[in-house]
């Protein structure tokens, strides 16, 4: 994976999943609904902002509308069927990089047996809880597109506007905030130019772990057999991905 970077990545991830609508619709559709229930309930955007994120990243799969609107029913317990979990799986893959799987599910003995069967057939191990996760912390996630932003004018936006930490790539900015401010940041950086193409909260590793390029292209194997898991939304890694 050598002269891949982040984002890089995270595009050749997304196309992957872009092929299997189905499935990326299933996901999408899990994620909304377990936020309408992580927000006790409300079905209204504009005030769960874990809500809107997740149908703004729906809409950008083009994912039909009247699919959105039935993940929101399901949510509040409209809709009836099988009751919906979030969890949250630690692991090691090659070299010692931590992985965060995150994963909604119903059957939650299923799912972990999925997970720990494609690490381990893969190289990586199940980890017990806390055992990774202290790697990491929850933070707000806002990607920018650069679009002839220069590095300054991004620096000088996100330093008016509570931006804890910037990763530049080539045609992006990822700018971290307070997970409780996502909502409020997203909209200052909106009006203050910049596109989002994407805010979310997510796992940020707090220091990043540097392999070989050998054990680092394994490691991204790895990962994307876990995401083509059909109950996993996002594995999160420590791994400092090659420029």
């Amino acid at each position: 994976m050598s002269g891949h970077s982040k984002w890089d990545t995270i595009k050749r991830q997304k196309g992957a999943n872009d092929a299997k609508r189905g499935q990326l619709f299933t996901k999408l559709a899990n994620a909304i609904t377990i936020a309408v229930k992580q927000g006790g309930g409300n079905t209204d955007p504009a005030f769960n902002a874990t809500l809107r994120f997740a149908i703004d990243k729906a809409k950008g799969a083009n994912m039909p509308k009247d699919s959105i609107e039935r993940a929101v029913v399901k949510g509040s317990g409209g809709a009836g069927g099988v009751e919906l979990f979030e969890v949250l799986y630690e692991g090691f893959a090659q070299g010692g990089v931590g992985l965060l799987v995150e994963a909604v599910t119903d059957k939650k003995q299923r799912t972990v047996a999925e997970v720990k069967n494609v690490m381990e057939k893969n190289g990586g191990t199940m980890a017990g809880q806390g055992a990774v996760s202290y790697l990491f912390q929850k933070s707000g996630e806002i990607i920018v597109s650069k679009s002839g932003k220069s590095s300054d004018d991004i620096l000088s936006i996100a330093l008016d506007n509570n931006i804890a930490d910037i990763e530049e790539e080539e045609e992006v900015a990822i700018l971290y905030c307070e997970p409780q401010a996502l909502s409020t940041v997203r909209a200052a950086i909106e009006s203050s130019g910049l596109s989002v193409v994407e805010a979310s909260l997510v796992y940020k590793p707090v220091s990043k772990m540097k392999v070989s390029s050998e054990i680092e292209e394994k490691v991204v194997q790895l990962i994307e057999k876990i995401e083509e898991l059909d109950d996993v939304q996002k594995v999160y890694t420590n791994l400092e991905y090659s420029m």
